[in-house]
């Protein structure tokens, strides 16, 4: 019987859609990252299930909407906070239970208790942190004072605090990965790699700063800290291919969410020097269920199985993950275990559309939905111009991608009908949180 491939699931965090070399940077020098998708897939149309942290991160790992994890909200940074339920399985279980070794080093933000941390969930090595940002230098969470939590050190080890003061977060995650691919043995294994970059706070180690002396400073701090990653991205790829698993190996490489606007974002607290990544043409960023908010670059390469060089523009989502990664493997996790995400494997092959008719998110009152090229959003928040949109606005997308223009009184009926489609998911989900979900098609 032959070995089943391994899985390597890359994760940033606020990375936006045009924040990548290879999807149309100007600023950015991502060449391996670049190089997944030459030898990969690469989607235009792949969105996250939620515009913020936590709830996308639920997503992810058990292909569930977030609120039926048990996670629709950031978490907070403080010691001892619930988040992901233990009824819900995620992929490093169900992996972990058909003979695969499992790992996640960096950012978890899914909880902190004993019965909410990585290991407590599938992963039976883990080194990171468990809240939604650290220093990066310090390891230490400072970020939720106005909240009244005071600033705690976020390093583990599995259940171990451990110190390594002075380490830039990047280069730590990329050496534990890179360890592990050389010593893990010859089970095969699903490993998380999840980088904290480009989140605040703006910290690079000044080698990648002196890459782009050229740039202004807001937008020089941005490239380094991807410069970083992309490095990282390298060197765990070296080290599959070094091991003889370069070609037998799923990566995928995605983000949570699209750039932010927070207050940490900006240097001097005007909009003259701004941290924060790009949205590409998309309206919106993190928080927002405008495309900038959820539309994710996201690239996926398996040459066993999956073609190379190819664009995808076919809808995909975060929590279709979690069913595809099974079916590519050949695991069947039993009638038992249904999942929101649906299976991509023929869509990424080019042999078939989305499977999706139609997908929703919700935020922060906030409601979306999309039919097709149809999208509805009620109640989007301030966009980083600080504009208000429209209560309900109602785009094309295909006309229309960066959704300037509400057509919503244009199309009155059709846009009655989303909203209330919209609504009636809501309301569902909010009975019945738990009830639901689709079946493995």
């Amino acid at each position: 019987m032959n070995k089943k491939p391994n899985v390597l699931i890359f994760y940033c965090d606020d990375l936006g859609y045009g924040d990548l070399g290879c999807y149309g940077s100007d600023t950015a020098r991502t060449p391996h990252i670049d190089r997944l998708a030459e030898e990969g897939v690469r989607f235009t149309d792949w969105h996250s299930d939620s515009p913020v942290c936590s709830p996308s991160r639920a997503a992810l790992l058990t292909g569930l909407y977030p609120a039926r994890t048990g996670v629709d909200q950031i978490l907070i940074g403080k010691r001892g906070t619930a988040g992901l339920s233990s009824q819900v399985p995620t992929i490093a279980g169900l992996l972990q239970d058909n003979g695969y070794r499992t790992a996640a080093f960096g950012k978890w933000h899914l909880g902190s208790t004993p019965d909410d941390v990585p290991n407590a969930h599938g992963f039976e090595e883990f080194y990171g942190f468990h809240s939604g940002c650290i220093d990066y230098y310090s390891h230490i969470f400072y970020w939720a004072q106005a909240k009244g939590v005071n600033p705690v050190h976020d390093l583990w080890h599995n259940g171990e605090e451990v110190w390594n003061d002075g380490r830039y977060m990047t280069e730590i995650i990329t050496d534990k990965a890179t360890s592990y691919i050389r010593t893990h043995g010859d089970e095969p294994f699903l490993m998380y790699v999840a980088y904290n970059a480009p989140h605040y706070p703006m910290h690079a180690p000044q080698r990648y700063l002196d890459r782009f002396p050229d740039l202004p400073w807001d937008r020089r701090i941005m490239a380094a800290m991807m410069a970083a990653v992309d490095d990282g991205v390298g060197e765990i790829m070296d080290a599959l291919r070094e091991a003889g698993m370069g070609e037998d190996t799923i990566v995928f490489f995605s983000s949570d969410n699209g750039p932010s606007t927070e207050a940490r974002n900006w240097l001097d607290g005007t909009e003259d020097l701004y941290y924060g990544g790009s949205a590409g043409r998309f309206r919106g960023h993190k928080g927002s269920l405008f495309e900038g908010g959820i539309r994710e670059p996201a690239l996926i390469r398996y040459p066993a199985a999956l073609p190379q060089g190819q664009v995808n523009h076919e809808l995909g989502m975060m929590k279709d993950l979690v069913p595809t990664l099974l079916e590519l493997t050949g695991i069947d996790p039993g009638p038992d275990v249904v999942f929101d995400g649906r299976r991509l494997t023929t869509m990424m092959k080019g042999d078939a559309p989305s499977p999706h008719e139609e997908v929703y998110w919700e935020y922060n009152g906030q409601l979306a939905v999309r039919r097709g090229n149809w999208k509805l959003v009620l109640g989007g928040m301030l966009d980083m111009n600080r504009t208000q949109p429209d209560r309900v606005h109602l785009s094309d997308l295909a006309a229309d991608p960066g959704e300037r223009h509400n057509l919503a009184a244009q199309y009155p009926d059709l846009a009655a009908e989303l909203q209330a489609q919209a609504e009636a998911w809501y309301a569902r989900l909010q009975a019945d949180p738990a009830a639901g979900a689709a079946d493995r098609t």
